[in-house]
């Protein structure tokens, strides 16, 4: 399977300081080509494919790179073609429409199984975002709006204050993608790779809970074999102690009472109401709980997370069932949190490519939780 993404941005907005970083750090040991439609950056030579317009030259790195002119679709079938490779990164040029480079990928990788569009992002220098707003709407704004990323370069730069007046321009443009608002500098590469690809929390956490949730049916499973072999009362007893845990713990599901009932039967065969399986319900991540999640470059001191962390305890902001995030600290610190109700834990974290939390539970009250959190 060949990845395809495409790094877009402006002359300058730093995508070639990118690529590098990507390369090194992010793409070690994969067969990589760059093809990049504009002159110039790279230089050019060897002749192969040169008939559909694609000039190809070696990076010391061990990449290959080639300059696109003529059909962009018959060229990068034939990249694909000759090289199979692990990837292919796109850089278009400067000002080019991200949306035209999207489609004209979709449409080649449409009659290609063994290639995929796998990330589209736009570097942007977060010292000329409101300038360029202004002076280059048209394609500057596509590129944004376009972005299933958004790479903010030279962010040190930046008070607090102005990059988070230049992530919320980008936001009202782009209100799903990711914002990296960390320097690059402290950051590795695979970070940078998880916000091409929109790795986020909320999916993160349900998978950690889905984990969580097969293991103990497991575990269910194994004293449910066990009870078999004991004396019907004590069977029976068991039971009965089941059904007052789940009553107890789990009463917060019963606004969803048809859609457990569907999905019992869905789920499960048997028709023994004592039977164990129909205890495990109450997990059914996906369909009961919401998440409310943000990104925001604003800092906080652990005093402020424990004290959130606290207040979720309160039942005011709703059910919360789990709440995890990595956020900017003091002094270049970052801070980890991750909460089950009653119980929270705060530490030191690595540097994310943004401050990121994410909030699961049943009947969230979001307006609330963003003052909360301060959002």
């Amino acid at each position: 399977m060949t990845k395809i993404d495409i790094i877009s941005g402006f002359l300058g907005a730093g995508k070639t300081t990118l690529i590098k970083k990507l390369l090194a750090e992010a793409f070690p040991g994969e067969k990589l080509v760059l093809i990049e439609n504009e002159f110039g950056e790279i230089s050019i030579d060897g002749g192969f494919l040169k008939e559909s317009g694609v000039q190809i030259s070696e990076m010391s790195s061990g990449c290959i790179c080639c300059s696109l002119v003529g059909d962009f679709n018959k060229a990068l079938k034939e990249v694909e073609a000759q090289f199979h490779p692990d990837r292919i990164l796109i850089e278009p040029s400067g000002v080019g429409k991200l949306s035209d480079v999207i489609v004209a990928v979709e449409n080649t990788v449409a009659d290609v199984p063994e290639m995929k569009l796998n990330s589209f992002v736009t570097v942007a220098d977060a010292t000329k975002v409101k300038v360029y707003m202004k002076n280059f709407g048209e394609f500057y704004n596509n590129q944004i709006e376009a972005a299933g990323a958004i790479i903010l370069s030279r962010t040190q730069k930046l008070t607090q204050e102005k990059l988070e007046a230049a992530v919320a321009l980008l936001r009202e443009k782009n209100p799903d993608a990711a914002i990296l608002t960390t320097p690059w500098d402290a950051l590795d590469g695979k970070v940078i790779l998880s916000a091409m690809e929109k790795v986020s929390l909320a999916d993160e956490l349900l998978a950690k809970m889905r984990e969580e949730h097969e293991a103990e049916e497991a575990e269910h499973e194994h004293e449910h074999h066990h009870h078999d072999h004991d004396e019907d009362e004590h069977e029976h007893h068991h039971h009965d102690h089941d059904d007052d845990d789940d009553e107890d713990e789990h009463e917060h599901h019963h606004h969803d009472h048809e859609e457990h009932e569907h999905h019992h039967d869905h789920d499960h065969e048997c028709d023994d109401p004592n039977c164990s399986c129909h205890h495990h319900h109450h997990h059914h991540a996906d369909e009961v709980f919401t998440s409310w999640g943000k990104e925001t470059p604003k800092p906080f001191t652990q005093a402020d997370i424990q004290r959130i962390l606290t207040a979720l305890d309160s039942g005011e902001y709703g059910k919360i069932l789990r709440a995890k995030g990595i956020v900017s600290g003091e002094n270049g610190q970052w801070i980890e949190f991750d909460y089950v109700p009653e119980e929270h834990d705060v530490r030191t974290g690595h540097p994310d490519y943004t401050g990121r939390l994410c909030v699961i539970g049943a009947e969230l009250k979001e307006d609330k939780l963003a003052e909360l959190f301060g959002l």
